[in-house]
């Protein structure tokens, strides 16, 4: 048989449950009688406030209804109309509508028929809460009918029928609601931070302990235990803390490592088959390319077929241009060191796309740090690099656009290195796409192999730089070229 797994609650969860319900049973307990007291209260009063405002209006009419006087009635009826006493109806001593205010007078629902029985007394009340459509809206309110008598007569002269608007009573009805709500969610959380505070007082730094074990456990090793106490448990922390440091950095080292490892694998992957493929397809289009310039030679070709030929060998010249990319990216040369200033590299490649800013009419601000070392590189293969990304910056940028150039000196870790920074105010790339740009094959130019930017990455990578697009103001792109000093790497 399988062991059943048991539940395991901690010693803060278990506090901290039993107090909440202790808390809610005692405060809702609390609230609920205290609001229905309230309200019985408040509900008493309208109704009574109900029945001595009937009693006004009879007392007042009770003359003018003994002598048959409609219109006297009718005039003090609609005086006594108010935003609270909605409409006032009076019945003869046959329950027939005697008068009623305006706004009712149309409304037989109301004014059609007494509520009261034939047989009443001066203490009969019909009491009748409901609502009553004012306008556009459904107004709240208590229906009261009430018995008229003269002095000495056993038959009653009439009755008075009142609707009274309840929205005053509800309105103190949802204030007092709101009023017990917060105080109880008040004492509630006064409770509740109290028992935290102790809970954790006591449960507190065991808690972390046990917390931070399992997350290193689960490979979480930035995780650290935030115990400041001078005992025991408080150099338990300590030593833990430096544990997941250690852990932390050695992780870090491993997968920057494996990150490497796995690019080599893919590029030598990638390698392997584009040289063959390179191979492959150069061998057949050299025969294709040497024929079409035989029959170029024939003088008997017209215009047009020496028109569609040379759009054959202009093919032809791409797809070399094409090869000799894929060949460059799949070697690994051998770098050819030597001491250079990088403000001249980077100033003979502005000088190689020179022709294009000047069409474009491209602002080119330059923003050099003084008395930058000299650094050991390949020369060419820099160039290389400058040139691709400039490139690259001129064909984002529109006519009138601005390039950024800036080199400046920085120490990291302490190693001394020299930062290159090119920007432009172009269309940008998106920044999903910032690590995919230095993958072989990855463009987001409609024309354009891919292998630029992977290129540009080997070359920096071969002087144990980085390379990588960086977050800008505004619109546009920007890469920074780290490149370790001489001797620092």
């Amino acid at each position: 048989m399988k062991a059943r797994k048991t539940l395991k609650i901690s010693l803060y969860t278990r506090f901290m449950i039993s107090i909440t319900f202790i808390l809610f049973l005692l405060v809702g307990l609390i609230l609920f009688v205290i609001e229905k007291r309230e309200v019985k209260i408040i509900v008493k009063e309208a109704r009574n406030r109900g029945i001595l405002t009937a009693r006004n209006i009879a007392n007042l009419n009770l003359e003018r209804l003994k002598f048959w006087d409609v219109d006297g009635v009718k005039r003090n009826i609609e005086e006594q109309v108010d935003e609270q006493l909605l409409y006032v109806v009076v019945y003869d001593r046959f329950s027939n509508l005697f008068a009623s205010s305006n706004l009712v007078q149309e409304d037989e629902d109301i004014t059609c028929c007494s509520q009261l029985p034939e047989n009443v007394t001066e203490e009969s009340i019909y009491v009748n809460p409901k609502n009553f459509r004012l306008g556009q809206r459904n107004v709240p309110i208590i229906e009261v009918e009430i018995p008229v008598f003269t002095a000495g007569s056993p038959t009653r002269w009439g009755s008075v029928k009142i609707g009274l608007s309840l929205e005053d009573m509800e309105a103190d009805i949802r204030e007092i609601r709101l009023v017990l709500i917060l105080i109880g969610c008040g004492g509630f959380l006064i409770g509740m931070v109290g028992s935290a505070f102790l809970a954790k007082r006591i449960t507190g730094p065991l808690k972390k302990l046990v917390e931070g074990t399992v997350l290193i456990s689960r490979g979480d090793f930035s995780h650290t235990i935030d115990i400041k106490s001078k005992d025991e448990i408080g150099n338990l922390a300590q030593s833990f803390n430096k544990m997941s440091e250690e852990l932390l950095q050695t992780r870090k080292r491993m997968e920057e490592a494996n990150k490497k490892l796995l690019q080599a694998e893919k590029l030598a992957s990638i390698g392997r088959i584009s040289a063959t493929i390179a191979h492959e397809i150069r061998n057949p289009l050299t025969s294709v390319k040497l024929n079409i310039q035989r029959i170029l030679e024939n003088d008997n070709l017209d215009g047009v077929e020496k028109e569609h030929l040379a759009i054959s060998q202009e093919g032809i010249a791409q797809i070399e241009k094409f090869i000799k990319e894929l060949l460059n990216f799949t070697r690994v040369p051998d770098l050819k060191k030597d001491r250079f200033s990088l403000e001249q590299i980077i100033e003979e490649s502005v000088k190689m796309i020179s022709g294009s800013l000047l069409e474009k009419k491209i602002t080119l601000v330059k923003n050099y740090s003084r008395n930058l070392p000299s650094i050991l590189v390949d020369g060419d293969k820099m160039r290389q690099v400058f040139l691709n990304i400039l490139r690259n910056a001129c064909e984002a940028v529109e006519e009138g656009g601005e390039v950024s150039l800036a080199l400046s000196c920085l120490q990291e870790d302490g190693v001394q290195k020299i930062n290159i920074r090119i920007s432009d105010n172009g269309v940008g790339i998106p920044e999903k796409d910032w690590e995919n740009i230095f993958e072989p094959f990855f463009t987001t130019k409609a024309s354009g192999f891919g292998l630029g930017l992977s290129n540009a990455r080997k070359i920096v990578e071969q002087h144990r730089g980085s390379i990588r697009v960086v977050k800008k103001r505004g619109k546009g792109t920007a890469f920074e070229i780290q490149i370790p000093c001489e001797g620092e790497a």
